[in-house]
């Protein structure tokens, strides 16, 4: 409570991420060690007139979760889960794991039943405001190779939480952003190239986004939605992809048509093949991201981070993020990111657009 970077921070989620106003209910969950922050979040939702609803939960429940559950409860939600949902009108969601790895023996075929029972309540959830962000942890800590007040220094500064005024640095990013997304206007056939991989794909019709910290912080990216059917050729991925307290590691995907018909892995094959057969929309592409934050050079295995990595580009199969008003649907959406820093190059209907992590002017 006397880090004055931790008040910042909930002056950004509230004030600035969600603009929460006088009689909304927000719903705010994290677990026991975000106690810091969510009784900083508590104080600033009280003074702009919210109702928080706080919900904040032992840690290692998720684990208990897919030990002791019953299959009713990977396959249906619960009344109170649909209640929350309704009744809400914002939320702020924080990452606060003290163990990364609790889930990386769970049966796949669990988490995907989970995912797909979860899909519906999602999708409303989605259409609300809300912002995901995460508290510093020593487990994050150790997953980056830093100790914690290392992380934390970190952390805060992807948020701009360690100046005086974090906002007007989120407002000044998002006026930055938007001139990049002016250059994208109209843009149709998009082409990534670098070590392993060359792949093409179609934007044609399609808005990108604004990723200006209203929906993560920290954030800093510019996405849209490809043509479902467009994507062709092939990439390597330099990050291993780190979901469930599994990493993924050594991703290569090949595209025909819009669809992944060939998938590897180094590490991990049949948990990536089980997400790739979740539903008929896991194989398409749903996101192309370009990652601007250059406060976060370094990949740290969390992706709220790891996308948007100044000088990086990440894909993501399975379900097009609402504001894109893309086209295909999934229970899952599973970032996967390219590093273009050292060789690598995206090309905009034919024209250089970055070269090596530098966009061209």
């Amino acid at each position: 409570m006397n880090d004055p970077r931790i008040r910042n921070h909930a002056k950004l989620l509230v004030q600035y991420c969600i603009a929460a106003k006088t009689r909304q209910t927000v719903g705010v969950s994290g677990n026991s060690v975000t106690e810091p922050l969510i009784s900083c979040i508590y104080e600033e939702l009280l003074k702009a007139g919210a109702y928080p609803a706080i919900r904040m939960s032992p840690a290692g429940l998720s684990c208990s979760l897919f030990c002791y559950g019953k299959k009713h409860h990977f396959t249906t939600v619960s009344p109170f889960q649909r209640a929350y949902a309704e009744c809400v009108d914002a939320t702020i969601g924080i990452q606060s794991q003290t163990n990364t790895r609790e889930l990386s023996g769970v049966d796949p075929r669990k988490s995907v039943a989970l995912a797909r029972a979860s899909h519906a309540l999602s999708d409303k959830m989605s259409g609300k405001a809300w912002v995901l962000t995460l508290f510093p942890t020593e487990a994050y800590a150790q997953d980056a190779a830093m100790g914690l007040s290392d992380f934390e220094d970190f952390v805060y500064g992807a948020m701009f939480a360690d100046e005086d005024d974090p906002i007007a640095a989120w407002k000044d990013i998002r006026h930055k952003q938007q001139r990049l997304i002016s250059k994208l206007h109209g843009a149709d056939k998009v082409r990534i190239v670098g070590r392993g991989t060359d792949v093409t794909f179609s934007v044609k019709g399609r808005k990108f986004v604004n990723s200006d910290g209203h929906r993560n912080m920290p954030s800093g990216e510019v996405f849209a939605a490809p043509i479902e059917t467009s994507a062709e050729g092939f990439i390597e991925f330099d990050y291993p992809i780190c979901r469930d307290g599994r990493e993924i590691e050594g991703v290569r995907l090949v595209f025909k048509n819009g669809a992944v018909v060939e998938a590897t892995a180094t590490k991990q094959q049949n948990y990536l093949n089980a997400m790739l057969n979740t539903d008929k929309g896991s194989r398409k592409l749903g996101e192309f991201g370009i990652g601007t934050n250059t406060r976060i050079d370094k990949f740290i295995k969390n992706i709220l981070f790891d996308e948007k990595i100044g000088g990086t580009i990440h894909l993501a199969v399975g379900k097009s993020p609402l504001q894109t008003k893309g086209k295909n649907d999934s229970a899952i959406h599973w970032d996967m990111i390219k590093d273009l820093r050292k060789g690598g190059s995206i090309h905009i209907d034919g024209r250089l657009f970055q070269k090596d992590g530098k966009f061209i002017s």
